[in-house]
């Protein structure tokens, strides 16, 4: 069964939050997140098969990045190498899951692991794609294939990875901030390693959110935290005060705990996240994640307009190209970045040269 999209409207979001679907992502979401309450990036976990085979996925997928090189170009938004990466994916995926998801199901779970990966046809990537590679390991704890005792790799070792290979697609395609900022991400990207990372500091004893401020402690602590490695990759690609490109996680920084900031961010996920239509109007459901919403014809169901959206009505500000509901097109700060390397130069080095952000 291919998922379709079922949210169009916002009486269909009122309907899905108050769902199944929406109980069972949030459900495994907070017990994701309290698996690794306390638990060190660099702790020796033990691997399971699943685990295993997931990271090879996974290497599989950072492979097909190195071997399908961006095209050269003089723009700073999206490359459409990428989407010959898309593709290459899509059509390599079921071999890849058929490994260790039943036959009937590959389908299926194939679509929310496509979605994860960003939008072809817009050459971006946000938090609603960040929702899919959630949804993508929901399928797999559903079919039982995950069990509880893998949750803390599941994280630490499975998700943490999917962070990185996402920053190797940033970097090599210069994937677009989904929405005019990154639709209510953290940084432009992302939002749940910082509440898993957020999640991982709860009961450390001397740190506190304040601690991101201090460029030694980042140094010294981002290998064990992902919170504090998240703050680092954003403070390495721009350059200024946090307090100026990245207000929100400023902000946050002035709470009393890592307790308070780690249940804020559960909050702000379904508020900011499966809350907004701008980003649940792309996801899907089918038989694993199942909820009926709007109804849409059958060749439209997979489908998006010019700016990347299905059929709902679009709100333009005065002069402005790209609808408010969808968020501005915007150049990526990665892209910035390795625009001013050399030419010649890797574009996939663990950190780009600092920006001054605008």
């Amino acid at each position: 069964m291919i998922p379709t999209r079922q949210i169009l409207t916002p009486d269909d979001l009122v309907r899905f939050q108050e769902s199944t679907a929406c109980s069972e992502i949030l459900v495994f979401l907070n017990a994701l997140n309290d698996s690794v309450i306390g638990v060190k990036t660099t702790d020796a976990i033990e691997d399971s098969e699943i685990i295993q085979k997931l990271l090879c996925l996974l290497d599989a997928i950072q492979q097909t990045n190195k071997d399908i090189k961006p095209i050269e170009t003089n723009s700073r938004f999206g490359n459409a190498a990428f989407r010959e990466f898309y593709d290459m994916v899509e059509q390599t995926l079921p071999t890849w899951l058929a490994e260790f998801v039943p036959a009937e199901h590959i389908e299926e779970v194939s679509k929310y692991a496509q979605e994860s990966f960003g939008n072809r046809r817009r050459i971006d990537y946000g938090t609603g794609h960040e929702l899919n590679f959630l949804s993508f390991l929901l399928c797999l704890d559903k079919l039982e294939l995950i069990k509880r005792e893998d949750h803390t790799a599941l994280v630490v070792h499975v998700f943490f990875r999917y962070v990185h290979v996402m920053r190797g697609l940033q970097m090599s395609y210069w994937l677009e901030p989904a929405g005019s900022h990154g639709v209510w991400g953290l940084d432009d990207y992302q939002f749940l390693p910082f509440l898993f990372g957020a999640g991982q500091l709860r009961t450390h004893k001397h740190l506190r959110p304040k601690s991101i401020h201090n460029p030694e402690i980042l140094d010294e602590f981002s290998k064990d935290y992902m919170y504090f490695e998240s703050v680092r990759f954003v403070n390495s690609i721009k350059t200024g005060s946090i307090r100026w490109h990245s207000p929100m996680i400023d902000d946050i920084s002035g709470a009393k705990s890592w307790e308070k900031v780690n249940l804020g961010l559960v909050k702000m996920f379904r508020a900011e996240v499966i809350g907004k239509l701008p980003i649940m109007q792309h996801f899907m459901f089918g038989s694993l994640i199942s909820f009926s919403g709007g109804s849409m014809p059958a060749g439209d169901a997979h489908s998006e307009d010019e700016h990347g959206c299905v059929d709902h009505s679009h709100v333009f500000a005065l002069g402005q190209e790209f609808p408010d509901c969808c968020g501005i097109k915007v150049p990526s700060a990665i892209a910035a970045a390795q625009a001013s390397k050399d030419a010649s130069a890797e574009p996939r080095s663990a950190y780009m040269r600092p920006i001054p952000f605008d």
